[in-house]
């Protein structure tokens, strides 16, 4: 990914210009693609930080029931 220290919201709402662009037919073919790739890894970036965020809660949880 071309930033790095990215956090959730920003991906969001970078995701959420993305599509904007899209759905306004606002980018030409050769845009269109690195728009798409730079999407896909955000949207992973943000599945993978909700993951490790839910993992976290639950050993939070795990160590409070003990």
């Amino acid at each position: 990914m071309a930033k790095k220290n990215i956090t959730y919201n920003e991906a969001v709402k970078d995701i959420e210009l993305i599509l904007q662009h899209l759905e306004e037919e606002d980018l030409d073919v050769d845009q269109l693609a690195d728009k798409v790739k730079k999407a896909t890894e955000l949207i992973q970036f943000c599945k993978d930080k909700l993951k490790n965020t839910e993992e976290e809660v639950n050993k939070i949880l795990d160590v409070d029931e003990e």
